[in-house]
């Protein structure tokens, strides 16, 4: 028989073998998420949670030694100073005072009354600067009607006015608790008899207006003096404290915006940072490690009627903006990753993923700054795996 009609068959059939192995053992482009660099603005925030507090709290204790009667108030009663009865207090009958007992009650009775003295002076030198603040601030109005005072002008006069009317009422409850403090000094030089028991009780007053915070103390009982018995506070004087690890706090400075957030309400409030406290605590974190933190004092910017449902020790989220940029070039932060001392990402060019250094600025949990390195409109890789490496085929991920 002849065979040679049969070779070029045989031939043939090994070249499409040998192809087919070759195609099916070629690279095959690695499929990866693509993303295009672009610009836009970029915030960069520090998030914690909060905690709002009355601003000025104010302790109602008992003035003497003896049995308070019960008190009537619930949390959340409405008080005025110098009118609202807090408390009566049945006064037990004093013990007796020795010669140097007496003369010392009698020295904390005058230190009492110059105290008292020096309370209405910082309150009356307050008050002319509240008055000359609001006068400064109606000048500054009426120039600016003319158009003959900046906007920055007006508002610094509007915020010294606030700050006084704030430290006239601070001046106002220290000449109460200055009155209230004299009251019980006076209360140990009274002399005993034997119907002090059954005399009238002493009335506590309330010192400020505001509503009751707390009720520390409800049934009748014998207490000795300076008992607390309730807080006071206003709950529309409102500030926000929160605990920040140190490491933050250092780039937090007085004046910074911050957005309030996760307070129950749908809108997102917004405040100002007044103040980074000097000294930091040690707290210990839920996964039990030890963390130095550092109060920051957060105030309301918005108008009292946008937080007006929050009340005393309500829990919020801030996030305090330390930078804030517009048209900045940007990349996903899940695109960088470091390569030796330089954060880099992967271009695609021409199909394939090029290694290419890039010069980082600021940077949130979401999204980073590029200075150097990149231009809009170029495609990165986000999440580069280890099968994506410099030179390799790659391929969008469907």
């Amino acid at each position: 028989m002849n065979l040679r009609p049969k070779r070029p068959l045989l031939w043939l059939a090994l070249v499409v073998v040998v192809a087919a192995i070759a195609f099916a053992l070629r690279p095959q482009p690695v499929p990866a998420d693509f993303a295009t660099v672009g610009r836009g603005s970029l915030r960069v925030t520090i998030d914690e949670e909060g905690e709002t507090r009355v601003r000025n709290r104010f302790v109602v204790s008992a003035p003497v030694t003896g049995r308070v009667l019960r008190i009537d108030l619930e949390p959340g009663d409405r008080v005025v100073a110098g009118e609202t009865v807090i408390a009566s207090v049945q006064p037990a009958s004093p013990p007796l005072l020795d010669a140097r007992t007496r003369a010392e009650a009698a020295a904390r009775v005058s230190a009492a009354e110059s105290a008292l003295e020096e309370a209405r002076a910082a309150r009356d030198r307050t008050r002319t600067e509240r008055d000359l603040a609001l006068s400064d601030l109606e000048r500054q109005r009426e120039l600016d009607e003319g158009g003959l005072v900046s906007e920055e002008r007006l508002e610094t006069a509007e915020t010294t006015a606030r700050a006084r009317e704030d430290a006239l009422r601070a001046a106002e409850s220290a000449v109460h608790t200055a009155e209230s403090q004299l009251q019980a000094a006076r209360a140990v030089l009274l002399d005993p008899d034997g119907r002090r028991e059954q005399g009238p009780p002493v009335v506590v007053q309330a010192p400020v207006t505001g509503v009751v915070l707390r009720r520390i103390r409800e049934s009748e009982a014998i207490v000795p003096a300076g008992e607390s018995l309730v807080e006071i506070g206003d709950p529309g004087n409102l500030e926000i404290v929160s605990d920040l690890l140190s490491t933050d706090a250092v780039r937090i400075r007085e004046g910074l915006p911050v957005l309030i957030e996760g307070w129950g309400g749908d809108e997102t409030l917004r405040g100002v940072v007044r103040r980074v406290e000097p000294s930091g605590f040690t707290k210990i974190s839920a996964l039990g490690v030890e963390e130095q933190r550092v109060n920051v004092l957060i105030d309301f910017t918005d108008p009292a009627t946008a937080w007006e449902a929050l009340g005393d020790g309500y829990r919020v989220e801030v996030r305090v903006i330390v930078w804030e940029g517009e048209d900045v070039l940007k990349v996903e932060t899940s695109s960088l990753f470091r390569l030796g001392d330089e954060w880099t990402v992967y271009v695609v060019e021409d199909g394939r993923a090029t290694r290419r250094p890039v010069t980082v600025g600021h940077r949130n949990g979401f999204e980073a700054e590029i200075l150097a390195g990149l231009e809009a409109g170029e495609q990165i890789i986000l999440h580069p795996g280890d099968a994506v490496e410099n030179g390799v085929a790659v391929v969008a991920r469907s």
